[in-house]
């Protein structure tokens, strides 16, 4: 049995069949004129957008390009700033190594000079006295003691403006590290284009880093750095000038007193010498006349003999002659004769016992005195080898530049701080 066919649906008129097509068509117009305008701003919008995007990305490598002239501008200056301060460091070095050295030749000048003293010291009696070389040696010893602290305090000095350069070169380092890790970012950045494989979409890329700074920041920190960087080496130029400066001054004053001491001790051995020959002129003409006083001593004794050997005999005259009997007991001119010869002698004897007593009294002055110019003789002499001693100490003090025979050699000192120069001796 055949199908029975399907209900017909709900019927329209002519008018809506004719009213849905042009509907149908109004729509699809509108459709058509909305798609149009659509696709008109698209196509505007793509050109915009194309032009904006490549305009974008061409002022992007433009400010690329420039903030890398200025990341590469600063990294030159501050590479030549580091050269400098390296330069300033070596040249502050030397100079401080130098004065370590002429700090380090005080020392034997010291050693020399205390010796000296020393040896001086063990001079003994009137020998021992305060003369002008005494004090030239004090002077010196004060004045190498001085000239000592004033070399160790530039040295001081020194070491601490080293670290000064040292961290004023470390941040400079730093910083030159940053600009040129900065310069690779920016160049390999420059680099990338659309169709470089190492660009991808990242998470919030327009994020603001912690630690960010501004221009003016960054500019202001890279001129910090070298203007510390120059500060320091205008302080260590002047130092340097000052270190030479003093070197040579003291050097100079060093030199001086060491003349004026060798001097002070050439003078002090000529008039010891002088001393000592003067001694030994008196000793012998006292010696001559001790010999002659002994001479006189014996013959003023041999005398005294003889005259109490002839008082004696005169003696025995007067008293045999008192033997005589009676009136023949007569006091005639023999008897006078013979009183006044006893009266004579006596004379005599007391005379020449009394200037043979002054004379015993004067040889025993002269030996005591001669005893006593003995010592002081031995004395002149051990102070005189003392001298000699001191002089044949400071022969460590000569310089081979520095003798009468040979001109002395002059180091022109120049600096830039508009003091005058100075001449430095030659050692």
């Amino acid at each position: 049995m055949s199908a029975l066919p399907a209900k017909p649906g709900l019927r329209h008129s002519v008018s809506e069949w004719h009213s849905n097509n042009h509907q149908l068509s109004a729509t699809a117009q509108h459709e058509r004129h909305v798609s149009n305008v659509v696709r008109q701003e698209g196509r505007s919008l793509r050109n915009e957008t194309n032009c904006k995007t490549t305009w974008d990305e061409n002022d992007t490598s433009r400010r690329l390009s420039d903030r890398i002239w200025d990341v590469a501008r600063w990294k030159e200056a501050l590479e030549t700033c580091a050269q400098k301060v390296d330069e300033e460091m070596e040249a502050l070095t030397l100079s401080k190594e130098q004065t370590e050295q002429a700090l380090a030749a005080t020392a034997v000048p010291l050693e020399v000079s205390s010796e000296c003293l020393t040896l001086r010291d063990g001079r003994r009696g009137y020998e021992l006295v305060v003369d002008p070389v005494h004090e030239q040696l004090k002077t010196e010893v004060e004045l190498i003691e001085r000239v000592q602290q004033d070399l160790q305090q530039h040295i001081d000095k020194a070491f601490e403006q080293l670290c000064v350069l040292q961290e004023a070169r470390h941040q400079l380092t730093a910083d030159l590290q940053n600009k040129m890790d900065a310069l690779d970012i920016d160049m390999s950045c420059l680099s990338l284009t659309i169709t470089s494989p190492q660009i991808s979409l990242k998470t919030n890329p327009t994020r603001i880093p912690s630690g960010s700074s501004t221009p003016q920041e960054w500019v202001q920190f890279s001129q910090y750095n070298v203007a510390r960087a120059q500060e320091a080496m205008q302080v260590s130029q002047q130092m340097r000038e000052d270190m030479s400066l003093t070197r040579a001054q003291l050097q100079n004053e060093l030199d001086i007193q060491r003349r004026a001491t060798e001097f002070a001790l050439r003078k002090r051995n000529h008039h010891e010498e002088q001393a000592r020959d003067e001694l030994e002129w008196q000793i012998r003409n006292t010696e001559d006349e001790m010999a002659e006083m002994e001479s006189d001593i014996h013959g003023l004794d041999a005398d005294l003999q003889a005259k109490t050997a002839s008082l004696k005999l005169a003696h025995t005259r007067l008293e045999n002659r008192t033997n005589r009997p009676g009136m023949d007991r007569c006091r005639d001119e023999v008897q006078h004769g013979l009183v006044d010869e006893v009266h004579q002698l006596e004379a005599t004897i007391t005379a020449l016992k009394q200037k043979l007593s002054e004379a015993q009294h004067s040889l025993q002055k002269m030996k005591l005195h001669h005893s006593r110019m003995l010592q002081d003789l031995s004395r002149k002499q051990e102070a005189l080898s003392l001298e000699q001693r001191s002089m044949n100490t400071r022969t460590r003090l000569a310089s081979p530049s520095c003798t009468d025979k040979t001109p002395v050699l002059l180091v022109p000192l120049t600096n830039s701080s508009g003091r005058s120069n100075l001449q430095l001796l030659a050692q």
